[in-house]
């Protein structure tokens, strides 16, 4: 049996008034006499009656509702990112529709257009792998959508974007690498389209640059869909580690690269970091109590979407369109363990 919310016309037929009384009288209308109200509200709330958003929203050309579109629901970073952004949401009033790409190109472009259709009040947008064409995007945004890009951004898109400081993040995590006596380091990088995967990458390279260190183009592998596909890591992987000289530490640029290299390393039975030192982007929650511990590059993923969600309802509720936007770019924090470990310190537990 289907399921029929409580409408209007059923309170004005069980009470005997017309359904533009029972309106007025929900409305607090001063048309109503108090009798009046206070019998509609009362009932109301006997039989749980609720507003129809969908009628509320055509009325008032509002939803009160956010879109939201990741690559991946189940991926820590993303899911702390979606509670930051859920949280001013709930503050504000808003409802949020949580959509995901798989990384996806068509299923990006299936899920806005499904989100517009829903008639969201904006959308926080954070692209897919296989996204190189963004008029699906632009065109809803021309169309007057309030749209805020994060993490992975659009950069032609003159709008709000809120990443971390990708650069800075490679750069710092690489240069611990050199500093423990690693030498041979190569970079697993996510699509070569994405805007963190070439800031990330910019950041790897200066810091070997920095530190007199020959760039190795043919150390740095991609992985097209980011980690979500373990088969492209694996791939990746055996490519590196047949190069000679072979790598002895591996930059991950992103948070499913991360900890996919750590399970080829333990399907392949190499020791972290005795064979390969490890560290990468990751913002899961126990990446300490792995064996052996993980260093991680560790992004503010819950501030990111807070602050997304704010700049986004700033957009929607404006008086007047906003044409002046920055980009909020935020530290990420380099936590060192066991698994980058420095050669000398190896070596003298070996004696």
């Amino acid at each position: 049996m289907k399921f029929e919310a409580v409408t209007i016309k059923d309170i004005a037929k069980a009470l005997g008034l017309s359904t533009s009384t029972v309106s007025r009288a929900l409305r607090d209308s001063y048309e109503i006499s108090e009798e009046t109200k206070q019998l509609v509200l009362n009932y109301a709330k006997e039989i749980n009656y609720r507003p129809n958003p969908i009628a509320l929203s055509l009325k008032e050309k509002r939803s009160r509702s956010i879109g939201i579109i990741v690559s991946e629901i189940a991926n820590s970073f993303f899911s702390q990112a979606i509670n930051g952004i859920e949280s001013v949401a709930h503050l504000h009033g808003y409802n949020v529709i949580i959509t995901q790409s798989k990384e996806s190109y068509e299923r990006e472009i299936a899920n806005i257009q499904y989100l517009s259709s829903r008639s969201v009040d904006g959308c926080i947008i954070s692209v897919s792998a296989e996204t190189k064409d963004y008029t699906h995007i632009t065109e809803l945004y021309e169309r007057n959508l309030p749209i805020v890009c994060f993490d992975r951004v659009i950069e032609a898109l003159n709008t709000f974007k809120v990443t971390v400081n990708s650069f800075d993040g490679a750069y710092n995590a690489t240069t611990h690498l050199i500093k423990n006596g690693f030498k041979k380091i190569a970079m697993l990088s996510g699509s070569p389209v994405l805007s963190i995967s070439k800031d990330r990458l910019s950041g790897y390279r200066q810091a070997l640059i920095d530190n007199d260190i020959e760039l190795n183009e043919n150390y740095v592998a991609y992985c097209q869909h980011g980690g979500l596909i373990y088969e492209e890591v694996e791939k990746a992987l055996n490519y590196l580690l047949k190069l000679k000289p072979k790598p002895d530490a591996i930059f991950a640029g992103a948070d499913k690269l991360t900890t996919n290299c750590m399970r080829y390393c333990k399907a392949s039975n190499i020791e972290i970091p005795k064979q390969l030192a490890l560290i990468g982007f990751s913002n899961l929650d126990f990446t300490d109590l792995l064996c052996p511990p993980l260093s991680v590059v560790r992004q503010p993923a819950f501030e990111m979407g807070r602050i997304s969600a704010e700049l986004l309802i700033k957009m929607i509720e404006s008086k007047r369109p906003i044409t002046d936007f920055e980009s909020k770019i935020l530290p990420a924090e380099i936590y060192a363990r066991a698994s980058t470990e420095p050669i000398n310190t190896q070596k003298k537990k070996q004696k």
